[in-house]
């Protein structure tokens, strides 16, 4: 199951939490042409360094596929920042 939702959250140095929502889908779809030209970049990679580009593809497809349920929690001094995918 590809990630539905990624959930940022920062702890400022005066202890205040903000979070911030973004939903998957919709930045997937705004962001589509773009992604479009990156798998062309990822052909061409592909070929100058003469990897196959199936499974190239097939292991992002695994990355994606293992992402949610994934958390990132980065601390430094008072500030934290946490990165959770659903």
């Amino acid at each position: 199951m590809i990630p539905q939702l990624v959930t940022v959250s920062r702890r400022r140095p005066d202890g205040r939490r903000q979070r911030l929502y973004v939903p998957v889908l919709p930045v997937l779809l705004l962001l589509s042409p773009l992604l479009l030209l990156a798998a062309a970049g990822g052909v061409v990679a592909c070929r100058i360094f003469k990897v196959s580009a199936t499974g190239a593809l097939r292991g992002a497809g695994r990355l994606l596929w293992a992402l949610p349920g994934t958390r990132f929690e980065i601390e430094e001094g008072r500030t934290a920042l946490l990165i959770s995918v659903r």
